[in-house]
């Protein structure tokens, strides 16, 4: 499949057709994509919540200011974030660390202790705005992710986050939600399909140093 062209396929869907749902296989291909984005010292401070139940997404919608995407698309993705990021969390990961790759206490230490340091030096909104950062990272290895599997998607910003956290319960998981993209198929009437993209030209976007 040629990437690029992948890659001018995909749009921001703006409406989805209600009539077609991905199936299992292709949500636990998300799943693992979202699980497997690269994101800082591999932490993983960020968690995916996939809403499929069009009452609970009926719900969602007046918090997302009407956005039809939400309950149109076939599966809302919510991307969270952990709102306790401490040393017991860090800690936690190179235990993971020493379970896969078997890695020695004398190797993991120095960088354990030196993450533990760095962390217990920043602010909440400091390790607030670390982990929002990696939750956009996330998405956008989602975008290319759907676009290489022909999934549509719309990344959205534009909700009320802690409307959202009551509803779905994220709060009584300690998480917060950061990023919402509806996923599924493009209707054939969405005229924004068919429009180019407006991008700059490559020598504008692009600088190359010697």
């Amino acid at each position: 499949m040629n990437t690029i062209k992948q890659l001018r396929w995909r749009y921001a869907t703006k409406k989805f057709d209600t009539t077609r749902h991905l199936d299992e296989k292709q949500i636990a291909l998300l799943k693992e994509a979202f699980n497997l984005t690269a994101l800082s010292f591999g932490l993983q401070p960020v968690k995916l919540v996939v809403v499929s139940n069009e009452e609970k997404r009926g719900q969602l919608l007046p918090l997302a200011f009407g956005q039809q995407q939400v309950v149109d698309a076939s599966h809302l993705l919510v991307f969270c974030i952990e709102k306790t990021i401490d040393e017991a969390f860090i800690r936690s990961y190179f235990d993971k660390v020493k379970v896969v790759r078997n890695t020695s206490e004398e190797i993991l230490k120095p960088y354990r202790d030196f993450l533990i340091a760095d962390f217990n030096r920043k602010t909440s909104e400091e390790i607030e705005r670390w982990a929002r950062n990696q939750a956009y990272l996330a998405l956008g290895n989602m975008l290319t992710v759907c676009a290489m599997e022909k999934i549509d998607a719309c990344p959205m910003e534009g909700f009320r986050a802690e409307g959202f956290d009551e509803v779905l319960g994220l709060k009584e998981r300690d998480l917060r939600s950061v990023l919402i993209m509806p996923v599924g198929y493009r209707a054939d009437d969405d005229m924004f399909a068919a429009m180019e993209k407006v991008r700059k030209e490559i020598s504008e976007s692009v600088l190359e140093i010697e």
